[in-house]
């Protein structure tokens, strides 16, 4: 892709594009709230909580019914030494009706997957398995597939994506005659992958090049309340998504707890990711946050917790959800303005802004 971002593009559009995408009613002629279970391939997970305890979306073109707020495999569960508290997180999320689950090869160096895999050895068939691999090459990802087959404690994965996805090189890498593309394209047509997915935060045109060059099935996107200030993926990805009929999934929700009110920043000598550095604490709640993206045109919202009391406040969340209006959601991106850059750490910021 050599067409450069246009930074007047960007910077400004902010609200005014929000028309772009859909929102309130955020699948148009199809019902927001779907509490039939309609999971009728039996090839599909099935968790029969999940329809009496919060709304669900298609999952693309899949055929499967997702719950509006899944799990991410961050947080708690990418911890060495958390495993008991990891475990009975999954086992609640699972209990409390959440049916997709969301990890990588490289969250805790495995940890997460490992985590994730003693729950999947009981559980496996009541929800969506979703992971990734960071590796570019046709070589490097094939070794990551048998590497998560066997952490996660499962012969197959419903989703495998690639991992944030970042620039033109690693997308020429990716489709490249030995690239991490004919890997999944593999494992696919052998049964140990049922489905094809591609993720990322950092550039939404990047992402927009891949999906136009590959009948993906699924995109992880960064997607949250201050999204819409800069280099928008609400406003320059997720139309040409939903076009085409891919299954969405929201994720940076609330980045870290950084764009919470309840969140106190460490002192700045403590905060050792220079990208993280703040001292400024957040603006909106876990509940403007969580149903901010809700509102969005995504088939679900991943997020990571550190403690059952989080967990347990995330799904009580999506029970009473209610689409969010136009208006109101403009006055949660309005709060975020002051700490767009703390918000949004993970785009590429070679920028002045």
């Amino acid at each position: 892709m050599k067409t450069k971002i246009n930074r007047r593009n960007f910077l400004g559009a902010g609200l005014t594009a929000a028309a772009a995408v859909t929102v309130g009613n955020a699948f148009g002629s199809e019902k927001v709230v779907d509490r039939v279970p309609l999971n009728s391939n039996t090839n599909h997970p099935f968790n029969p909580v999940t329809y009496s305890a919060m709304p669900t979306h298609s999952f693309g073109n899949t055929g499967y019914k997702v719950g509006i707020l899944s799990l991410g495999g961050q947080a708690t569960l990418e911890i060495a030494g958390r495993e008991d508290e990891s475990e009975k997180i999954i086992h609640r999320a699972i209990d409390l009706g959440i049916n997709y689950i969301d990890t990588a090869a490289s969250y805790g160096r495995g940890v997460s997957q490992l985590n994730i895999g003693r729950v999947m050895k009981t559980r496996r068939g009541e929800v969506w398995l979703s992971t990734k691999t960071h590796d570019r090459t046709y070589d490097g990802s094939m070794r990551l597939l048998e590497e998560s087959l066997k952490n996660l404690q499962t012969d197959h994965l419903d989703t495998w994506q690639l991992h944030n996805v970042q620039n033109q090189e690693q997308v020429d890498q990716i489709f490249a005659a030995d690239g991490a593309i004919k890997a999944l394209e593999k494992a696919k047509a052998e049964g140990m992958v049922r489905h094809l997915g591609i993720t990322g935060h950092f550039e939404p045109l990047v992402l927009l090049e891949a999906i136009k060059r590959y009948p993906f099935d699924s995109l992880l996107l960064a997607l949250n309340a201050a999204d819409v200030h800069y280099l928008s993926f609400k406003n320059y990805l997720l139309p040409e998504a939903q076009k085409r009929g891919i299954a969405t999934i929201g994720m940076k929700v609330t980045t870290r707890g950084r764009m919470l009110s309840s969140w106190t920043p460490p002192p700045l000598e403590e905060q050792t990711d220079a990208r993280l550095r703040t001292p400024k604490s957040g603006t909106i709640s876990i509940k403007e946050a969580l149903t901010y993206n809700m509102s969005l045109p995504v088939s679900t919202t991943i997020i990571g917790v550190d403690n059952l009391e989080q967990l347990e406040e995330n799904v009580k969340i999506a029970s009473e959800f209610s689409p969010l209006a136009l208006a109101e959601m403009e006055e949660i991106e309005f709060k975020t303005l002051p700490i767009v850059r703390q918000g949004l750490y993970f785009r590429r910021w070679d920028i002045g802004v």
